[in-house]
């Protein structure tokens, strides 16, 4: 089993390096990843410049490089990059993620593009996230994910992704894993002003997840709340089918 890794924290980021060596004991291990922190950069790929690489260490890989481009380009010349090089992937992982990829929050991740991509190159895939920021409690999302090799690589089909997320706490402390379909994931958000007297007015983002009341544990964003993992299975097919017929019968062709 070869197994391609990337992230968007970084080749540095600790969830990355538990991932490989977790995975490095029922799979050959290939690390393609950002050179620096690429959060929130979606399945952004990189055009009009040169993407630039180095080879570098990282215990538990077979060979690894820290590239200058996006998660999605990592994945995308790590397959091409193998392949060309006589070596057939079978599965791609994104992560350990530090932070949560849940409901919405799939559509900025740079963690769930990088899965993405994977599929895009014909390979099932799987996201990897701990619910913290300054995650320290890998060991279960680990877990996971190497029972994710083990129990179901020969089932999952190469246009899904598993998206897995846990909190970031003592596996004793996780309520158990629920299977899990995707929720809204809100936040009190704002952008602050540095100086608005300015030509050029700076911006930074912030904010935090909002606490839902009343919604079915179905949502992974309110089973996550609970203290539960969760798994959740997505596509790339972005097609709205059930308008087809309503957006026949709007006449925009006439």
């Amino acid at each position: 089993m070869n197994v391609l890794i990337a992230n968007d924290d970084g080749i540095d980021a600790r969830g990355l390096r538990e991932l490989v060596m977790a995975l490095s004991e029922v799979a050959d291990v290939y690390v393609f990843a950002p050179d620096g922190q690429r959060s929130a950069f979606s399945h952004s790929i990189t055009t009009g410049r040169k993407i630039t690489g180095a080879r570098t260490e990282v215990p538990g890989a077979k060979l690894a490089y820290a590239l200058s481009g996006t998660p999605a380009d990592c994945v995308k010349l790590g397959c091409r990059f193998l392949r060309a090089r006589g070596i057939e992937l079978d599965m791609v992982f994104a992560g350990i993620n530090h932070g949560s990829n849940l409901g919405t929050d799939t559509i900025y991740s740079g963690t769930v593009g990088a899965a993405v991509e994977g599929n895009i190159c014909g390979l099932p895939a799987v996201a990897v996230s701990v619910g913290s920021h300054q995650a320290s409690h890998f060991d279960y999302a680990c877990e996971l994910a190497v029972n994710t090799i083990k129990k179901a690589a020969d089932k999952i089909s190469p246009d899904t992704v598993i998206n897995i997320n846990v909190p970031d706490v003592p596996k004793e402390e996780v309520k158990g894993v629920r299977y899990t379909v995707l929720g809204a994931r809100d936040y009190n958000e704002y952008f602050s002003a540095e100086d608005a007297m300015k030509d050029t007015i700076e911006y930074q983002y912030s904010g935090a997840p909002l606490m839902y009341e009343g919604l079915p544990e179905i949502l992974d964003v309110i089973s996550d709340q609970k203290g539960y993992a969760t798994i959740t299975p997505l596509q790339r097919d972005m097609t709205y089918y059930g308008k087809m017929e309503d957006l026949r019968s709007w006449g925009i062709d006439e």
